[in-house]
């Protein structure tokens, strides 16, 4: 049994990503499929690393960020990359934190407004 391979245009319907976004990982080498001519075509080992950027990037890491994590595994293994990963989970963490302190200090000062400006019409 082969390892399923995908193009170029199933990579993108697969990830929901657009083609400049697919090139663009390629670009920073967060990606390097196999190329055959002008086609290109992604092996297991991209898929996994597709997932992952895009996990990432949900969770609001830099992409760079996500290229020196990926290269952590092909360097120093799985053990390695995953302590790293708690190491920026944990900082990313921290991260979203405040910005859900601002978040939330922001639409209280927005409620407070709307409530006052409400009240004056009333009044």
């Amino acid at each position: 049994m082969t390892d399923p391979r995908l193009s170029f245009k199933e990579m993108c319907a697969r990830f929901d990503v657009t083609p400049r976004t697919l090139r663009y990982y390629e670009y920073i080498e967060l990606l390097t499929p196999e190329r055959a001519g002008r086609s290109r075509f992604y092996g297991p080992r991209e898929i996994a690393r597709m997932t992952l950027i895009l996990r990432g990037r949900k969770f609001g890491f830099q992409l760079e960020d996500i290229r020196q994590w990926l290269m952590i595994y092909e360097e120093e293994g799985t053990e390695a990359q995953m302590r790293a990963w708690i190491e920026m989970a944990d900082r990313q963490l921290g991260e979203l934190a405040e910005q859900k302190r601002q978040l939330d200090e922001a639409m209280a000062e927005l409620k407070a407004l709307r409530d006052r400006t409400e009240a004056s019409l009333s009044g």
